[in-house]
């Protein structure tokens, strides 16, 4: 492993590359500290100690959400506009066109997801403002769109810094920016455990219990991410002149957890819309709503796991193209051995992935409510650190290991995975 880790070093493009990446990360937690002009800190930290919804936002912002900075609304309005250009992709033709276009149409694709992330920001930045009035020192129109304007600025240059990650580093640089995020939290996590041991309210066996399911977790997540369901394939021969082509077999790797994080976004950011608005109304069926809508109680949980299930068989089915993926195998010569081509080869893709994504979204599904249980069993509140973030950063970190493998095995170096 040493030996592996010392290659890296031996390839300058790629030590270069990894000095990039952690001078941006340097950069972006240095954002994180700069306030918005206008607003009360102090404030702020109360609404934090009121739920676990604030904490949730935070953590994807990697703090800065609390201390209320100019990046407080995270990346989370250039995700939700990459998502919505990939699910318009399916209605709008234009879209489609451009997806088939190779490196012309991702440059226009680019571009636009780039408008729409600025228009998102500043309507989230407006609603954040507008919601969190009670914290802003001055709450007239001129200061809440001085501080609409930052937020949307914090969020364009976490937008550009991602992009030069990604250009100039190692990895997306979007999702690492997530990524530093969340670990990020992770010393304020251990010393609100710490605090939890010296005062008493949690004894010793708790933690131990708390780090062997975090570990368990780690282990699982990363078994599933790997986890694939190879569909065979045939290819037939074809002799063109005096050569012989095909003849071979291959595979259709499917992943068990196709739609990724995704659903479990869509899914909290559903219910999340209600919670929030409920929080800012001041009338008796409000305050009742509220209560049945509560992150972690039975009715919010129920709903949070159907919608994940919903999600994740709604974003496969609009990201996997079974009909070209039959289609291409059909016009390449390749079969599943006892399939026909054509029809019947996709009716079997969609009947295997189908199985498998029931697979994939209750595995999200679990992920998504082990914060709730981990607290159950260990008695443990307040640390964030729950399975979507765990998901997170497993995911981001197998990707990023496997560029930086890729890099180091094309230039004739060991590997360190094996």
């Amino acid at each position: 492993m040493l030996a592996a880790l010392s290659n890296i070093t031996k390839i300058p493009e790629l030590r270069d590359r990894i000095i990039f990446t952690l001078i941006m990360f340097a950069v972006f937690r240095m954002g994180t500290h700069i306030p918005v002009p206008g607003v009360d800190p102090s404030a702020i930290e109360q609404l934090f100690n009121n739920g676990t919804l604030f904490g949730l936002l935070d953590l994807f912002s990697g703090g800065a959400f609390s201390k209320f900075s100019i990046f407080a609304m995270s990346i989370t309005p250039y995700i939700n506009a990459a998502i919505i250009m990939q699910l318009l992709t399916v209605v709008i033709p234009t879209l489609e066109q451009w997806s088939k276009e190779g490196m012309e149409g991702h440059k226009k694709t680019t571009k636009v997801t780039r408008q729409l992330t600025v228009v998102l920001a500043f309507f989230q930045a407006i609603g954040m403002s507008i919601g969190l009035r009670q914290a802003v020192l001055n709450p007239n129109p001129v200061n809440i769109l001085i501080i609409a304007i930052t937020l949307t600025a914090g969020t364009v240059f976490l937008m550009w810094l991602g992009e030069q990650i990604t250009a100039y580093g190692v990895g997306n640089g979007i999702s690492l920016i997530i990524f530093a995020g969340i670990v990020a939290a992770l010393p304020k996590n251990i010393g609100i455990i710490y605090s939890y041991v010296q005062a008493g309210t949690i004894n010793l066996f708790s933690v131990v219990l708390f780090g062997l399911i975090a570990l368990a977790m780690i282990v699982f997540v990363i078994f599933v991410e790997t986890g694939f369901r190879r569909i065979p394939i045939s290819y037939t021969k074809r002799i063109v002149g005096s050569r012989a082509y095909g003849g071979h077999s291959s595979h259709i790797p499917l992943k068990v957890n196709q739609a990724g994080v995704i659903p479990i976004i869509f899914a909290s950011s559903v219910l999340m819309f209600p919670i929030t608005i409920v929080q800012f109304i001041d009338l008796p069926w409000a305050r009742t709503a509220a209560t049945y809508l509560e992150w972690g109680s039975p009715l919010q949980t129920t709903l949070y796991v159907l919608l994940i299930i919903f999600f994740t068989y709604f974003y496969t089915a609009v990201t996997v193209k079974i009909p070209d993926m039959a289609d291409n195998l059909k016009k390449y010569g390749g079969f599943v051995p006892g399939i026909r081509p054509g029809q019947p080869t996709a009716d079997y893709i969609d009947f295997v992935l189908t199985r498998i994504t029931l697979a994939g979204s209750i595995f999200l599904a679990f992920i998504a409510v082990l914060p709730n249980l981990i607290a159950g069993a260990t008695h443990i509140d307040g640390v964030y650190f729950g399975g979507t973030a765990l998901l997170i950063v497993v995911s981001v970190a197998l990707h990023t290991m496997k560029q930086i493998e890729g890099m180091v095995v094309m230039r004739h170096y060991e590997g360190f995975m094996k």
